[in-house]
């Protein structure tokens, strides 16, 4: 059972997280967007669960983002690092995917990520 005695926060979000990826798949037309969220970070990739590749990732610690946005764990860090990974899907030839909140809320960071994927031309 996934239940943390020291982090109960954790255990719910790992199983809200099975819940949805129960739903969520990602194949070759729509692969998955995931997001991940951490106190100083966020990061999402598009994943392709047929073959089980990365197609394409950003993050605030990458080298190219990591220098314009300085403090990652903010709404301004997540609207760059959404803008940033429509970009390089659509250089991947990508326009549809499935969003995985990953057990996340929808607000916050999880939510100015994926409007700014959408401004950038993503759709889900």
């Amino acid at each position: 059972m996934l239940t943390n005695k020291k982090c109960p926060k954790t255990g719910r979000r790992l199983r809200r997280k099975i819940g949805i990826r129960k739903r969520v798949l990602g194949t070759a037309e729509r692969p998955r967007l995931s997001v991940f969220r951490s106190l100083t970070h966020i990061s999402a990739q598009i994943v392709d669960d047929h073959r089980g590749v990365t197609i394409c990732q950003a993050s605030s610690f990458n080298k190219e983002l990591r220098g314009e946005i300085g403090y990652g764990g903010n709404k301004n860090a997540a609207e760059r690092v959404g803008v940033a990974l429509a970009e390089r899907a659509r250089a991947a030839g990508l326009s549809k995917v499935v969003f995985d909140r990953n057990g996340y809320k929808f607000h916050g960071r999880v939510k100015s990520l994926a409007e700014a994927a959408r401004k950038g031309g993503l759709e889900f």
